[in-house]
């Protein structure tokens, strides 16, 4: 078998206009992930049931069921409400992107939230005391210490998220967006090569994680500095 590297070029633009669909979706989804997430742990770490238990029920839920039945719900499954349709929400829950941003941002919350909560229940006693032995209120503890170091602590954890939400990305070729995914799909479908087609997606896949998983061992060396070992 001969790998057919004339077809592939040809097919680059194509590919390329993929990788600004998925890198759209994926800032999207996280932004809004995240902004969603810093509440959810906040009622994560709460001592009152009430607070407490529909953030852990969201999680829960939103982690123990799969991403593309989700993806399906919003997508296909609103659809069939009458009221939805009628709505003025309907542009917009008519519109493949927004809803596989907004799947992909409830799902990435979810997670998100688990480890932001993590983060809070593991900081140090001794800056929450020392925080309340300067005075702060509540709200300025979780504003300028709790919060600003639990982000910083959940950097490990955090940059596996977002790799793992890169490669959910993919299914958002089958709400007919053309992704990476969808741009392999397109090819393998028009030329019959899917080996061609699959391989290179998993290569610009590939490049796009280095360069994450770079952008964060970048971001953990200079925010999480002061918790590496001292040398000498």
């Amino acid at each position: 078998m001969i790998f057919d590297y004339q077809m592939i070029w040809e097919n680059l633009p194509l590919y390329w206009g993929g990788v600004l669909v998925t890198l759209k979706i994926l800032l999207i989804s996280l932004a809004v992930g995240l902004s969603l997430a810093v509440p959810l742990a906040l009622m994560r770490v709460s001592k009152s049931p009430l607070v407490n238990f529909p953030a852990w029920l969201y999680t829960y839920v939103i982690r123990g069921t799969p991403m593309l039945v989700q993806l399906f719900l919003i997508y296909y499954g609103l659809a069939q409400f009458e009221f939805i349709r009628d709505s003025f929400m309907w542009p917009y829950f008519s519109s493949a992107t927004f809803c596989a941003c907004l799947a992909f941002a409830i799902n990435t919350s979810a997670y998100t939230a688990e480890i932001l909560a993590g983060s809070l229940k593991a900081t140090p006693h001794g800056e929450i005391e020392a925080a309340k032995a300067m005075g702060m209120s509540r709200s300025k503890l979780y504003r300028r210490i709790l919060l600003p170091s639990a982000l910083r602590r959940a950097l490990p954890q955090y940059s596996n998220e977002v790799i793992m939400m890169l490669h959910t990305t993919s299914l958002a070729s089958i709400v007919t967006l053309i992704d990476i995914t969808g741009a392999a799909r397109t090819v393998s479908s028009q030329y019959y090569m899917p080996f061609e087609a699959f391989i290179t997606a998993g290569l610009f896949y590939l490049a796009l994680t280095f360069i994450l998983v770079r952008l964060f061992k970048l971001a953990e060396r200079r925010w999480l500095a002061y918790m590496a070992p001292r040398k000498g």
